[in-house]
């Protein structure tokens, strides 16, 4: 059994959601017209990112919605439409707590919000408490990690015991000051400035070690180790003072990267794929051979 899955990188604009849903609408129409059954979006596609870990809780509240608010209605409005499922990144209030939320709008009507678990450096913004993992009309689980939460290897094992074969995993990421790996400067905002004069250095930037090789550490290993297909959407491009690196990309159960954008710019990338690699996948088996009496530890806070 196969299913077309998209994924999508773009720009957002801070609090702009009408812009925001447009270019949801735009890609959505384009991924339903090569076939795709599912579309995800990034992290806090409908809101925008980084002004968030500096506003006032007032600011927040004015961006934030209920879980059935007019964001979430018009994405599931345009899922039963076209006869997709679409994922959109946005910021919630429940019970007065703010949250880094997504949300997943199916062509049935289901609307499952995931809450991110590790909503840390945004002030006021709730962590979440549970997984999300669902089914959906294709026969197919499905489940939602947000960006940290992808890197606490916690927490994909546990998406993937609840079932899920394929986990949808929408960040805002690359170019950070705060995740840089071997000691590598955050890409610098010149760089996405001077784009159109010297597409080439941005081209550089994001393929390299500040860029693409930041979800590579982690994103073949989450989806080997735990047999799963791995989607993961992004922003791209300026995002308040730092420079989000995109590369989009599918990966299988066995840690290949089935379709992966180089592009910077907004950009969609899809691919088919094969649900019977996940039942015969090495991290299936390895599942199957654990022994969660040996665990007790891991609820264990570590050694400081």
């Amino acid at each position: 059994m196969t299913i077309r899955v998209a994924t999508v990188q773009f720009q957002s604009r801070p609090k702009d959601k009408e812009y925001n849903l447009a270019r949801v609408e735009h890609f959505t129409r384009t991924a339903a017209d090569g076939g795709a059954q599912i579309v995800a979006f990034p992290e806090l596609c409908l809101v925008g990112n980084r002004h968030l870990a500096t506003s006032t809780a007032e600011a927040l509240r004015e961006v934030a919605e209920p879980d059935d608010g007019p964001s979430v209605a018009r994405v599931s409005a345009l899922a039963r439409r076209l006869g997709v499922g679409i994922g959109v990144g946005l910021l919630t209030e429940r019970d007065a707590w703010l949250f880094n939320a997504y949300a997943v709008c199916l062509p049935d009507g289901a609307v499952h919000i995931h809450r991110k678990l590790h909503a840390s450096g945004y002030p006021g913004i709730s962590d979440g408490g549970s997984y999300t993992v669902f089914d959906t009309p294709w026969d197919v689980r499905v489940g939602v990690l947000i960006c940290l939460d992808n890197n606490i290897v916690e927490n994909v094992r546990a998406t993937a015991v609840l079932g899920a074969q394929i986990l949808l995993a929408p960040h805002q990421t690359g170019g950070t000051h705060s995740m840089i790996p071997f000691g590598e400067d955050p890409i610098p905002l010149s760089l996405w400035e001077n784009r159109a004069a010297d597409p080439g250095a941005l081209e550089a930037a994001f393929a390299g070690r500040s860029g693409r090789a930041w979800p590579l550490h982690c994103l073949p290993s989450r989806a080997h180790d735990n047999g799963m297909f791995i989607v993961f959407s992004n922003g791209v491009g300026r995002d308040h003072d730092e420079v989000r690196t995109g590369n989009a990309m599918i990966v299988d159960p066995y840690g290949r990267i089935l379709a992966e954008s180089r592009a910077i710019e907004d950009d969609l990338v899809a691919a088919d794929l094969d649900l019977d690699l996940v039942s015969g996948s090495v991290g299936r088996w390895w599942m199957r051979a654990r022994r969660p009496d040996l665990y007790r530890p891991l609820t264990c806070r570590p050694a400081a």
